[in-house]
């Protein structure tokens, strides 16, 4: 092969996502014929926190959260403009990405894991596999929806995700995917990386944190099963914003210091108060400016800041999948009852296992590029969300 030949295969390799057609209905994704095979060079990254449930009794559900939105920022950062998939899992992310990032992603990644130990006290869990050690025993495939004109979310199933996950965790096999350091000062940039949002009430009476794994014994079935769930879960609470645990009303910037401190101390070090003290007050003075711009509709050249809260709501990510589905929904405990007595006879019927938190806020973790342009806000439950709905579904699969 040619070096012509080479580089032109490898450019259509690192644009493979980027070039996916957008889906435009949540629903879209139980087809398969919407879903492309990740190239086989690329490469899987898998994060989460150890022992995050003991970390959330402690109370330190935001931090999980901060963290895995971490290791999502750095990644963006390092690749830029290229387009990746990668989906917050609440106490973790996986991402996929191109050959030729690897081995600054793992330095990335060990800032990452760094920054949990020395500032929060806490294990962050790294893994990068190889496609190939994974698509002998399962498939990687991807499909990209429109959630705003600012944001597409990756969509992933195959079972190959789940897979990498058990490889990381496992004792037997975590060394083989761990990153390895290449010098002893690993560095990342965390730029765009935001928690400045008060946590955000429910507008009806709970928060409710879902997770759901479908069994069947073929891909056809799987889909027409979570086709079901979905519709289901459109009929109890809603096919529009009425479920959206982020609206518009909802949002208020943060000036409280317990709240501002997560980010704080991403861009600082506990060591330096005096930097720390100065960043808080930063962030306090920014959201003071950004509360007036909104509160008067203040244009700043064509962008009009009355319109930024509807932005934010429309880039959240409380609906996704990658090899589980996953949401955040406000609705009322009535609701909930329904879905869990659907959710509880489907698992009866040895067709799916589930798992849920309620909770009576959510919290939102934000990646912002551009105030007016690319950005995406993680949503999750307060108090332990995906994390503790992913205790209770393992406790009922042991069941």
């Amino acid at each position: 092969m040619s070096i012509q030949e080479f580089q032109g295969r490898n450019k259509i390799s690192e644009s493979f996502y980027a070039d996916l057609p957008i889906l435009q209905k949540f629903s879209d994704i139980t087809n398969g014929e919407n879903f492309y095979s990740v190239p086989n060079d690329w490469a899987v990254i898998i994060t989460d926190i150890a022992d995050s449930t003991q970390a959330i009794e402690t109370g330190k559900y935001k931090d999980i959260n901060l963290l895995g939105a971490c290791s999502i920022i750095v990644i963006l950062n390092l690749v830029e403009d290229l387009e990746i998939p990668f989906v917050f899992g609440g106490d973790g992310a996986s991402m996929l990405i191109p050959p030729r990032f690897i081995q600054e992603a793992e330095q990335a990644l060990l800032a990452v894991q760094k920054l949990a130990a020395d500032e929060f006290n806490l294990v962050l869990r790294i893994g990068i596999v190889p496609l190939a050690a994974i698509t002998a025993n399962y498939e990687i495939k991807v499909a990209k929806l429109r959630i705003s004109e600012n944001y597409d979310q990756a969509i992933i199933r195959g079972g190959g995700i789940s897979y990498a996950t058990r490889l990381v965790k496992d004792k037997a096999t975590t060394d083989l995917y761990s990153p390895k350091a290449h010098s002893s000062y690993a560095i990342a940039d965390f730029s765009g990386l935001e928690c400045r949002w008060q946590d955000i009430p429910t507008r009806h009476e709970e928060i409710l944190s879902l997770i759901i794994s479908v069994t069947a014994p073929s891909q056809s079935q799987i889909d027409i099963l979570y086709r079901d769930v979905i519709n289901q879960i459109d009929r109890i609470y809603g096919q529009g914003t009425e479920c959206h645990p982020v609206v518009s009303e909802s949002l208020q910037l943060a000036f409280r210091g317990k709240t501002l401190l997560s980010e704080t101390r991403v861009f600082t070090t506990s060591q330096d108060w005096l930097n720390q003290t100065l960043y808080l007050w930063k962030l306090r003075l920014i959201n003071l400016l950004g509360l007036l711009l909104m509160t008067f509709n203040i244009k700043t050249g064509t962008f009009n800041w009355g319109d930024y809260k509807q932005i934010v709501s429309e880039a959240t990510d409380f609906k996704k999948f990658d090899d589980v589905l996953r949401m955040v929904i406000s609705g009322k405990t009535r609701q909930r009852q329904r879905l869990t007595d659907y959710l509880e006879k489907k698992f009866k019927e040895g067709r799916l296992v589930y798992g849920f938190h309620v909770s009576d806020r959510a919290l939102m973790t934000c990646l912002v590029f551009e105030r007016d342009g690319r950005q995406v806000h993680f949503v999750d439950g307060a108090d332990g969300g995906y994390t503790l709905a992913a205790k209770n579904m393992k406790e009922l699969m042991k069941s």
